[in-house]
């Protein structure tokens, strides 16, 4: 039996604010200084994000600073969010939420005990009997190790389908600040959420929409100071030094190299590149570090250029474009390949099918 991608569903919550909104909202409710307004503009006004996605009621929901309040945004636009997705990526698949006996659920945006998985299979009227995980704190990367989990529960049990959900409300760690690392942060970062089924299939007609041949990981805690939340006041305050982008690909390739010679592959086996878009100066390292052509991250830029960083879901919304406007053909490989806190790097190596 074989491991396959039976439907794919993205999510954002409603509310949608053009980067000029984003920087007449920090110019107006904050006093900057010359050199932070300068950076707020040049990002917001001159970078490739046109758009994020926010939850929130209203953008003054930035203004913020109660833990309380912001852990209760996450959870009411992260489980809101997650059950789109996921109703979405089971109409693809045609899969009743009935028939579901697995979820995993990843974040990183807020902490809950119980799990969000406890709220979505609720919301979504799943099983008691469900089998359940929750990965918190894997930061932008965990989406693959997500799959991996609920392909490894598929494998231990013998039996499917698991819905697999990357669910992060980035903008309930907006932390408005004078530093620059957080102009990045409050800058590039947007919400959203993407959901996979995945089941098992017979070796000879595995169909769905692609076989998930196999996954890497990479741990490099000599740079885990780089990037990651920490807590300051009760909020979580993001971490991210100069150097992740560079870091980010060199750990990224190194993972992804790993995988494509367990396999006996080359890098231009991969007709498909899905690359966290973290920002566009990363992908360009890594298109660099991977020797990519020129065109290979396009669905990347595009998913950067339209939502942002989503952190975690983001390589699953690049995947969606890659089905929706790069229709793979039958047989041809792909790879997932994402990063983030850790330093962590995971890589994803996929077949395409017709179904």
């Amino acid at each position: 039996m074989k491991t396959i991608l039976r439907g794919l569903g993205t999510a954002t919550p409603p509310l949608y604010a053009t980067q000029e909104e984003a920087y007449a909202f920090f110019t107006s409710h904050f006093t900057l200084a010359p050199a932070e307004q300068d950076l707020y503009r040049r990002i917001l006004l001159d970078g490739k994000i046109k758009g994020r996605y926010l939850g929130m009621d209203a953008t003054t929901d930035a203004l913020e600073t109660d833990p309380d309040r912001l852990l209760a945004r996450f959870l009411k636009f992260g489980r809101a969010t997650a059950v789109v997705a996921a109703r979405r990526a089971l109409a693809e698949a045609g899969v009743e939420t009935a028939e579901i006996v697995g979820l995993v659920v990843n974040t990183c945006t807020g902490y809950l005990c119980p799990g969000l998985s406890s709220y979505v299979a609720a919301d979504l009227g799943l099983r008691t009997s469900i089998r359940y995980q929750d990965l918190v704190g894997m930061g932008c990367g965990a989406a693959v190790p997500n799959l991996e989990a609920a392909a490894g529960m598929l494998a231990r049990s013998g039996e499917g389908p698991v819905l697999s959900l990357a669910v992060e409300i980035c903008t309930a760690t907006i932390f408005p600040s004078h530093e620059p690392e957080l102009i990045v942060s409050n800058s590039i970062f947007g919400d959203g959420a993407a959901a996979a089924v995945l089941d098992l299939a017979p070796d000879d007609h595995p169909g769905g929409l692609a076989r998930l041949v196999d996954f890497a990981t990479g741990l490099f805690p000599q740079y885990r100071e780089d990037l990651g939340y920490r807590t300051d006041g009760g909020r979580l305050r993001n971490h991210l030094s100069k150097r992740v982008p560079v870091i980010g690909a060199h750990t990224a390739t190194e993972v992804a190299s790993r995988l494509l010679a367990r396999h006996g592959l080359s890098r231009n086996d991969i007709a498909w590149w899905a690359v966290h878009p973290g920002g566009t100066v990363v992908l360009a390292q890594v298109a660099k570090e991977l020797e990519l052509p020129d065109d290979a991250l396009r669905f990347s830029y595009h998913v950067f250029e339209n939502y942002g960083n989503m952190s975690s879901p983001s390589v699953l919304f690049v995947l969606r474009e890659i089905l929706d406007r790069g229709r793979p053909q039958p047989g041809q490989k792909g790879m997932l390949l994402a990063f983030g806190a850790g330093f962590s790097a995971f890589a994803a190596l996929m077949e395409f099918a017709a179904d």
